[in-house]
């Protein structure tokens, strides 16, 4: 079994040594090589040690784990946030393809962000354009972060092979298919995402995407009109049809209505 160098960077003490007993009980492919404390600390971990992968804490004083990721050659690691709040800035995390935990840390959370940060690093040591999207990607977070807007303008989507950053402005509509999302982008192009619905729906702007049904949200930029007539349906502006669910009807009228978009 391979084993990936890991490194904690948290700075509290008693934290960074409950998150190490953890790593050894339930992640043997890590091979923890230092704590620190502090961002600048960290960087000193890095140039001493070949590391794989960082477990790093958000909210640190002097410069937080952002301004630390913003410091670093971010294309040679795989990063996992950890947090203690559920505030706006892991929206943006999970938007990109990083990985993060909340405080106190649950051992199932725990590995299953670790066997996708280790898939990660295998795919990007496979396929060398996937180390610039991931470094693109991570500039992306670090910027939403630093300007301070609250709404995202690209994903990174994950596919089976890979990953991808995606403008939300490029997007149709999302479409459930199981523990997958079908991604349908302007020109007709698909992607299959690892994610489901609902987590997309947590990152999207309400304002601009809208659940017409438990497997559909729409981007309403692309919004043709609508009808009741024989069924509940929303009609894009490339003609695709899409059911609207009974119970989102009324609600989704009230979004739109003052856009007089009704082709009843």
């Amino acid at each position: 079994m391979r084993r990936y160098n890991a490194i904690i960077i948290d700075d509290e003490i008693n934290l960074q040594q409950t998150l190490e007993i953890l790593i050894h009980q339930n992640c043997p492919e890590i091979q923890l090589c230092g704590k620190a404390n502090s961002a600048k600390a960290g960087r000193q971990l890095l140039r001493n040690n070949k590391v794989d992968l960082i477990f790093l804490d958000i909210s640190m004083p002097i410069e937080s784990g952002f301004d630390f990721i913003a410091s670093i050659p971010k294309e040679n690691y795989s990063v996992i946030f950890t947090t203690a709040y559920e505030e706006y800035a892991l929206k943006a995390i999970k938007a990109n393809a990083i990985d993060y935990l909340l405080k106190p840390i649950n051992p199932v959370e725990l590995q299953d962000a670790v066997i996708k940060a280790i898939s990660l690093i295998n795919l990007r040591s496979q396929k060398e354009d996937l180390q610039k999207i991931y470094n693109e990607s991570l500039n992306n977070l670090t910027q939403q972060i630093q300007s301070g807007n609250q709404q995202i303008s690209k994903i990174t989507v994950v596919e089976k092979l890979g990953f991808r950053i995606v403008e939300l402005n490029s997007i149709r509509y999302f479409e459930a298919d199981g523990n997958y999302t079908i991604i349908h982008l302007s020109g007709f192009e698909k992607i299959v995402s690892s994610k489901w619905l609902g987590e997309y729906e947590k990152i999207l702007d309400p304002e601009i995407f809208f659940r017409i049904h438990k497997s559909t949200i729409i981007n309403l930029d692309f919004l043709k009109g609508f009808s009741s007539y024989q069924g509940y349906f929303v009609i894009l502006d490339d003609n695709t049809k899409l059911p609207i669910s009974r119970r989102r009807f009324n609600e989704f009228k009230d979004v739109v209505g003052t856009l007089s978009k009704s082709i009843d």
